[in-house]
């Protein structure tokens, strides 16, 4: 009988002193990080070195500009076809920025540098298009043809003025 009720009784409940405990001392130790790392205490620059990169970014911006031009393209209106079969017209519009020297060159150069955007653009999905992440992709490509077709060195960047799908 007594092995009985020993059997019924409850198991005595685990104290939660200690759980108690580890979640104080977490939010506290947690703040004294957050603070000391906030404050500057830990991890905080050199001062000599802050110094250094502030005076390193004073004389880049006291650079003289690079002697550049830019090219201006005439606008594109380019069909593309979507998958449902409906017509939708992009408005293309760039400047190429070149080195001054070459500028009258590639202003030579510009209608076989609009039949290569118009070549590329026409090629391009128009789903492709309306990735937000993909104008990147677009320039990166345009820059490339465009640097084959005026030569290296010729062009510098792809300015993408306008960029609109209707």
């Amino acid at each position: 009988m007594a092995e009985e009720e020993q059997l019924e009784e409850e198991p005595k409940k685990k104290s939660r002193l200690s759980l108690i405990l580890g979640v104080v001392l977490m939010v506290v130790l947690g703040g004294g990080g957050f603070f000391a790392v906030y404050t500057g205490m830990l991890f905080a620059p050199d001062e000599v070195h802050a110094e250094e990169d502030l005076a390193a970014l004073e004389e880049e911006a006291m650079a003289p500009l690079p002697n550049v031009a830019f090219v201006s393209v005439e606008p594109l209106i380019v069909n593309l076809i979507d998958l449902s079969g409906r017509a939708r017209h992009l408005r293309f519009q760039a400047q190429l920025e070149v080195p001054a020297q070459y500028e009258q060159e590639v202003i030579t150069l510009l209608p076989r540098v609009v039949d290569v955007l118009n070549g590329y653009l026409r090629a391009v999905d128009v789903a492709e298009l309306e990735n937000p992440s993909a104008l990147v992709r677009l320039r990166a490509q345009m820059l490339r043809r465009l640097q084959i077709v005026a030569g290296e060195n010729r062009v510098k960047d792809v300015l993408i003025m306008e960029f609109v799908i209707n």
